[in-house]
């Protein structure tokens, strides 16, 4: 074996080992202290398993926001005003669905997976790779629009995030940002 592949495979290897080490600290990281996003409130008012004719029902509904607010109102009496609000924000840009995708809501443990992430989904998965989700995201206090335009600068920009899933981002994070810094979690602040 020659000098270079030798030590590619040697970096390979300590690489490994230190991902393998860090993988349960990072698997234990709770984001529950985050406001909870459009898809868990919307699992959660329809209970478990989900009611399939009512969930089939809203997928397959267009409404604005104020609309789903109405529509929702004697449903949702167990949510905060921001929870609801969050809610009906996440259906109006989410719904309706594609017919393949109620089809997989109909399947036994499909919502879960086939329903659009939610703002905090989206947050979460997104926002860590690159900067703190504290900083850039948790005390941020914008408007859609100008949670929109941050993903015109050149490095948000190339994120995989489809236009529906930044409308969603955006309407989340400025229903439920900013959050309090004795909210989050010390390990998470800066």
């Amino acid at each position: 074996m020659n000098r270079r592949r030798q030590i590619g495979w040697s970096s390979l290897a300590v690489m490994s080992i230190l991902l393998a080490g860090l993988l349960p600290a990072l698997s234990q990281l709770d984001f529950t202290f985050m406001p909870k996003g459009g898809k868990t409130l919307l699992l959660e008012l329809l209970g478990t398993p989900p009611d399939k004719s009512e969930l089939r029902k809203i997928a397959e509904t267009r409404r604005t926001e104020a609309e789903w607010l109405e529509a929702l109102s004697v449903r949702t009496e167990n949510l905060d005003e921001t929870q609801r609000r969050t809610l009906a924000a996440y259906l109006a840009v989410n719904m309706p669905l594609q017919k393949s995708a109620i089809q997989e809501l109909e399947k036994q443990g499909g919502a879960a997976i086939s329903l659009p992430r939610d703002g905090r989904d989206l947050a979460w998965n997104e926002c860590q790779f690159c900067h703190s989700l504290f900083s850039s995201h948790l005390t941020q206090d914008r408007s859609v629009q100008a949670w929109l335009n941050m993903f015109q600068s050149p490095f948000h920009r190339e994120m995989k995030m489809t236009a529906q899933e930044r409308e969603e981002f955006a309407h989340y994070s400025t229903i439920n940002m900013p959050m309090k810094i004795e909210d989050v979690p010390p390990d998470l602040r800066f």
